[in-house]
């Protein structure tokens, strides 16, 4: 098996990894704040990461070998695609529910690429960007669904405007870390990506009134039968994933086949959550993946 191969069956397992997990943070969404959910995820992950790395032995000496400027990078990577992009998902998660999220979602590979390009210099087809309308038609598309029960319509603009900011600000965190994920151990490099952003959204919330009702996720309960089978499937499992997709293939081909999360997510939120699978959903869906494999494809 080649390293490519190896990097795109990462980050196909990547995708059907969070195409779960999203399942768990959709039902732990309806008892935990957003913010709230975040941090534990964060800190749930963290922990599992630091086992692994003192398993392997692999100390901290390790990060001593490489140039500060990479652990900057990893850093603000952490804080923009973590901190910032996670927490605005789980709101809009809250707001329209799994269906119309994981079309949205569909704005990550054209961003992605977008953000290769400008950053890492990886060029985009006339088809890329022919394939980048129709995903943007998808997700226009999407906003005339009927607002989930308890939702009104402005409600939903709001959700699928906030998905798309913290889809791109996913897209733009990982391509900053692409920049030294060729020559950084994968471990490392995700371990350092979440604690940068754990501890930023961690100040945070410490500044925030309402900080002991957020920071009480900590205290077992009932929330935490969906909360920690998506903290452990989301940021360790898929996590680690979708890192060494980007680390082992191309940052634009680990982004397309990572969105292959949005036809496992539809699929297990119709059949799991019983959320209608509507005529105007599929079409948004298949404009929105056919833009993806024009992507793909150019």
């Amino acid at each position: 098996m080649t390293v490519d191969s190896l990097g795109q069956i990462c980050a196909l397992l990547a995708a059907l990894t969070w195409a779960v997990a999203l399942l768990f943070f959709k039902r732990s969404g309806e008892q935990v704040p957003p913010m709230a959910l975040n941090i534990f995820k964060n800190v749930i992950g963290l922990v599992l990461l630091a086992v692994t790395l003192a398993l392997q032995r692999d100390g901290v000496q390790t990060l001593r070998s490489v140039p500060r400027e990479d652990l900057y990078l990893l850093v603000i990577s952490g804080f923009i695609g973590i901190a910032l992009a996670d927490t605005i998902f789980f709101y809009s998660l809250n707001l329209v529910g799994v269906g119309i999220v994981s079309i949205v979602d569909c704005l990550y590979s054209p961003s992605t690429i977008f953000f290769a390009w400008l950053l890492i210099g990886e060029r985009l087809s006339p088809i890329q960007w022919i394939g980048a309308g129709l995903v943007l038609a998808g997700v226009l598309v999407s906003t005339r669904h009927e607002p989930p029960p308890n939702r009104t319509r402005a409600a939903l603009v709001l959700g699928i405007l906030l998905c798309g900011i913290s889809v791109a600000l996913m897209g733009l965190g990982i391509v900053l870390a692409k920049l030294v994920l060729q020559h950084f151990p994968l471990l490392w490099a995700t371990t350092v990506r979440l604690l940068a952003g754990t501890a930023a959204l961690a100040l945070f919330i410490t500044a925030t009134p309402n900080r002991n009702t957020l920071w009480s996720i900590f205290r077992p309960s009932r929330a935490w039968t969906t909360a920690v089978p998506a903290s452990i499937l989301s940021t360790y499992v898929c996590l680690l994933l979708w890192v060494a997709g980007f680390k082992y293939t191309r940052a634009s081909i680990a982004a397309v086949l990572n969105q292959t999360s949005t036809v496992f997510a539809i699929v297990l939120a119709a059949v799991v959550l019983k959320e209608k699978l509507t005529p105007r959903k599929i079409a948004a869906l298949a404009l929105a993946m056919s833009g993806v494999v024009m992507v793909f494809l150019g």
